[in-house]
């Protein structure tokens, strides 16, 4: 595999596209939006100078990376032609349909078409092809270039040969590949969600702070990164919506949003990509969110 198209420049698109770049190979990173695709190249060179400044790549090998993404508004022959689509589009089961339909149709028969879907079952996305053996997911950890984790997602229809050529392209990216039978959630999330949901619940019921909760799980439970801030970095949006595909495809209420998620969401304040959340990023780090609902 040499040609690698990624479709969707958000957070974990433009992630995938700097891996697959950094690796030597060639790729065609696809949204609709020019804006998105211009901050996607911002973010990326961004990152790829935080390397330099860690003395990880050169300034030609900066140069390098961004010379082997090719940033594009439509689909073009490059995508017809790639050995791997990797879709990252926004986390809708219809519109990653629509995508997986049209990737299909265009691109040659041999090419692999995986998800990076973090909650979607691979087995509705194969449907919508012709290709069924050739789907599976490949569900990378943000931030991309850092996160050694890929959950590779087969659904039933998935074949060995399709299996094996991710694990090793998955390998050659530096990461480590895992094999996830097709499940709500699979692994991470369907473990992962439920502690977010159930500290927004410890949040919401007035037990403790915000900053409180996440310490508690920082320094009690030797997390990285407390449940709220987590929730924050993934977007709440996501949260929301890996929640409601889990408590839809389980129907068990450990599952179901809490309300405070729901009114968050519905308010615009979906964490660090809109610099408001569970905590306050408006000043280009975390602070404590001063509001009255979140202090006991």
């Amino acid at each position: 595999m040499k040609n690698i198209s990624v479709i969707g420049s958000g957070t974990m698109g433009n992630g995938i596209a700097h891996s697959f770049a950094q690796m030597g190979y060639n790729v065609t990173l696809l949204d609709i939006s020019l804006q998105n695709l211009t901050k996607a190249k911002e973010t990326i060179s961004n990152n790829l100078d935080r390397m330099i400044k860690r003395e990880k790549i050169s300034e030609n090998e900066k140069k390098e990376v961004l010379n082997r993404i090719m940033f594009v508004n439509e689909f073009n022959d490059k995508i017809e032609n790639s050995d791997l689509v990797v879709e990252a589009a926004t986390e809708s089961k219809k519109i990653k349909l629509e995508i997986f339909n049209k990737l299909d149709k265009v691109c040659k028969p041999e090419t692999i078409l995986a998800s990076n879907t973090s909650s979607i079952s691979i087995e509705d996305i194969a449907n919508s092809t012709n290709r069924k053996d050739k789907v599976i997911g490949m569900h990378f950890m943000n931030p991309v270039p850092l996160m050694k984790l890929v959950e590779v997602i087969k659904s039933k229809f998935t074949c060995e040969e399709t299996i094996k050529k991710t694990f090793d392209l998955s390998k050659k990216l530096n990461k480590i590949p895992v094999l996830v039978n097709d499940s709500p959630g699979f692994v991470a999330n369907r473990i992962l969600m439920p502690m977010i949901n159930e500290a927004i619940h410890t949040l919401d019921e007035g037990v403790s702070g915000v900053d409180e909760i996440d310490t508690v799980m920082i320094l009690g439970m030797s997390h990285p990164m407390g449940p709220l801030h987590l929730a924050d970095f993934i977007g709440l949006d996501v949260c929301l919506s890996i929640l409601e595909v889990l408590h839809d495809g389980f129907k068990k209420e450990k599952y179901k949003p809490n309300r405070l998620l729901k009114e968050l969401v519905n308010a615009g304040d979906l964490g660090v990509k809109t610099k408001k959340g569970f905590y306050d990023y408006s000043k280009g780090v975390k602070n404590k969110f001063i509001n009255k609902r979140f202090i006991i």
